[in-house]
């Protein structure tokens, strides 16, 4: 059956595409694809063509997070108690304008961990989920540092055992795209190079690695560091660690948790000063409590308090966040003083790219049409459209 052709004409006051700004900008999509990107004078009337003008607003690619344990209700980490679906999740990342997430796990006891693995494996396949994509999981744990566990429950956390991540890849079901190990751990080379050979990427964090320790892994093919800054040793003047290879090795690539509490301000520009401008990912860290009122949630087996937004488990350590990623990226830009070309990329394309996503995160022809309309200056989302269909309208457009 041939499917039946949908033209939209998205016209809006300028494009980030995210290298260049396009003052009165217009995105033609057909169906799931972008066809053309430029300036609304480039654009003909054409039969069966929808156009969609939105005034004092301006249009990016869709957000990709990458790195976020939950949202309005759900948590990844425990599918089948969660009190709501990932629907739930799915729905209100798409109201702020992200198009494609990496569900995040927890360490949790052995046969729990691999249960759930499994479960989250067959919802990131549904692709009839109402708003952005599931894309693949994201494995925070089991073999990192109990002395750097966050929020994690110690009797979660375990020695590397090649046997066990095997179990854990092999759960997941070719839906693992990433997993969190210290590098200090015996083995710890071994398991860089089996996530390698699964097409899993190795993220070092939840860590107290020296130099040698983090040099080695990093030789032996770990190119990603689980939010730079947050559950490792502080940066030291004689004793270099984690964070500061991480900082200054051109072949590691960093998360940021861009909430504006996880990191000082100027830890975030000297990021942004240190790594180059397509290694910086973004990304929100949100717990279940993300769109969510005030209240008790979790994290996994981990139970947290969120008051005023501000998330913590019972020993006030801080548990995630709830600041999505359309209030992040702004963070990331008033911090790092980045402008918002500059800024775009660390939620678009630079984690398009580090996980192999080569049809999203940019405008350009033949592209996915996964597109986010902010309106001017207040920045609130108005539209989102995710392969090519509008998933989000604010009520007033």
């Amino acid at each position: 059956m041939v499917k039946k052709r949908q033209r939209r004409l998205f016209k809006v006051d300028y494009l980030l595409t995210p290298d260049r700004r396009i003052e009165n900008g217009g995105v033609l999509c057909e169906n799931e694809q972008i066809l053309a990107v430029g300036g609304q004078s480039a654009f003909s009337p054409e039969e069966e063509l929808e156009i969609i003008q939105l005034d004092n607003a301006y249009l990016v690619p869709g957000f990709i997070d990458t790195h976020i344990h939950g949202a309005g209700g759900f948590d990844s980490s425990d599918v089948s108690s969660s009190p709501m679906p990932i629907d739930a999740m799915s729905n209100i990342l798409a109201q702020r304008g992200v198009t494609s997430f990496q569900p995040t796990v927890v360490a949790a006891e052995r046969d729990v961990m691999l249960k759930n693995i499994a479960l989250l494996a067959k919802e990131c396949r549904r692709q009839d989920l109402p708003g952005a994509d599931a894309i693949g999981i994201n494995v925070e744990g089991p073999f990192i540092n109990k002395e750097k566990r966050g929020a994690q429950q110690e009797s979660a956390i375990l020695p590397i055992d090649l046997g066990f991540a095997r179990e854990l890849i092999a759960a997941g079901d070719g839906m693992i795209k990433v997993m969190t190990f210290a590098p200090e751990l015996e083995h710890a080379a071994e398991l860089v190079e089996l996530l390698l050979d699964k097409g899993v990427k190795p993220s070092m964090g939840h860590s107290i690695a020296n130099e040698e320790q983090t040099l080695r892994v990093i030789d032996a093919g770990a190119c990603h560091c689980t939010h730079l800054f947050n559950g490792m040793l502080p940066l030291h003047q004689r004793e270099m660690g984690l964070a500061s290879i991480a900082l200054t090795d051109s072949r590691v690539s960093v998360e940021l948790i861009i909430d504006g509490r996880h990191i000082h301000p100027r830890m975030v520009d000297l990021a942004c000063r240190c790594k180059a401008a397509d290694q910086l990912i973004g990304v929100s860290d949100c717990t279940m409590a993300a769109g969510m009122p005030d209240g008790e949630y979790w994290i996994g087996p981990s139970r947290i308090q969120v008051i005023d937004g501000y998330s913590q488990s019972s020993d006030g350590t801080l548990a995630g966040t709830t600041t999505m990623l359309e209030s992040g990226w702004h963070s990331l830009m008033s911090c790092g003083h980045l402008s918002d070309i500059q800024a775009a990329p660390a939620v678009t394309v630079n984690p398009a790219k580090a996980y192999d996503l080569n049809d999203r995160g940019v405008l350009l022809p033949n592209r996915r049409a996964d597109l986010a309309v902010f309106e001017h200056k207040t920045n609130r989302p108005l539209l989102t459209v995710c392969r090519g269909q509008i998933v989000y309208q604010a009520e007033d457009l």
